[in-house]
């Protein structure tokens, strides 16, 4: 997989098959459109192609109302590279860039700049400066310019559509069996283990802590979690563990908001390295108690029901998502 942040318009080498889109999550219609571009990239002999923007244009439109990322930009690459895309072409979405006409978008970035020859998007596709492109744009102009394109339908599960949107929604009811089931994988986190207060050793309960950046989905609580990327002699290796995902109320007045992640009967020393946490089950809400002896207590009793858990529904490596 290649990946190119683009900012002049020369022309690329060869024809290609392309999508455009945020791509937030890379959930299940996400997925499909991907499946479609590389069946008619492999049957055309040409290269499969995504075209995708930072930061989405709604952070820049309205920062202050812009919705919380599901993946991270390093995350959805590397999500996309798992499937099998060829290039990653990234638009900084800026003020000039903001202003391209839909027509300037179709005749100078796709024919100009991407050489494109085949076209898929959503059916709610919209681009341009004022969001004036739509489908029906393209098509008009695709004759002219010489490239197909063609719309993919929403991808429906119990009627309802699987999108960002509702896997967000999903996430803050605290809802992970379908947020689980729109994006095709467990919803994870992926940071790099911060060193803490040691609060954890100290009563017992070693936790590995990776600091939440802001506009992440509003989910928190105390979860049964499978980790990646823990173990250096085997990398693939997933571990059971348990999490609290929360601003600790019962140490802080004020806390930031923190993952912290106890890994069962581990003992090397990972700081500095990078984990990909995977959200398997809630346990229960985040709580304040009146001391640390009886948050410890709890916490005794939230290693045995999550390793209860994992008796029942074991770890399966092959299903996981590995974005780490």
């Amino acid at each position: 997989m290649y990946h190119t942040w683009r900012r002049s318009f020369a022309r690329c080498s060869t024809p290609v098959a392309l999508t455009i889109g945020n791509f937030d999550g890379v959930h299940l219609g996400h997925q499909a459109i991907l499946r479609r571009l590389k069946q008619v990239a492999k049957n055309l002999d040409i290269p499969a192609c995504v075209m995708t923007f930072e930061p989405h244009p709604r952070e820049f439109f309205t920062p202050d109302h812009a919705p919380v990322r599901l993946t991270y930009f390093r995350e959805k690459l590397l999500m996309l590279n798992q499937l099998g895309v060829d290039y990653i072409h990234t638009y900084r979405f800026t003020n000039s860039f903001a202003k391209i006409t839909a027509e300037q978008f179709i005749s100078q970035i796709l024919v100009q700049q991407l050489a494109v020859k085949w076209l898929l998007v959503g059916d709610d596709f919209r681009f341009g400066a004022g969001r004036k492109g739509d489908f029906s744009m393209l098509q008009a102009h695709s004759i002219q310019h010489g490239f197909e394109v063609e719309a993919m339908p929403s991808i429906l599960m119990d009627g309802k559509r699987v999108s960002s949107t509702s896997i967000r929604q999903a996430l803050a009811d605290s809802d992970l069996t379908t947020a689980q089931r729109y994006l095709g994988r467990p919803y994870s986190l992926t940071g790099r283990i911060i060193k803490g207060e040691q609060l954890g050793r100290e009563i017992g309960f070693p936790t590995a802590n990776i600091a939440i950046h802001r506009h992440r989905p509003k989910l928190t609580g105390i979860f049964a979690v499978a980790v990646h990327g823990a173990v250096d002699t085997s990398p693939t290796t997933v571990l059971p563990a348990v999490a609290s995902l929360g601003v600790r109320p019962t140490v802080y007045e004020n806390g930031q908001l923190l993952l912290e992640v106890h890994l069962f009967d581990f003992k090397q020393n990972i700081y500095g390295k990078q984990l990909q946490v995977d959200f398997l089950y809630k346990l229960r809400d985040e709580e304040k108690f009146s001391d640390l002896a009886t948050l410890t207590e709890k916490i005794k009793q939230d290693v045995d029901q999550a390793k209860k858990f994992f008796l029942t529904q074991p770890i399966d490596a092959s299903r996981l998502c590995n974005a780490s």
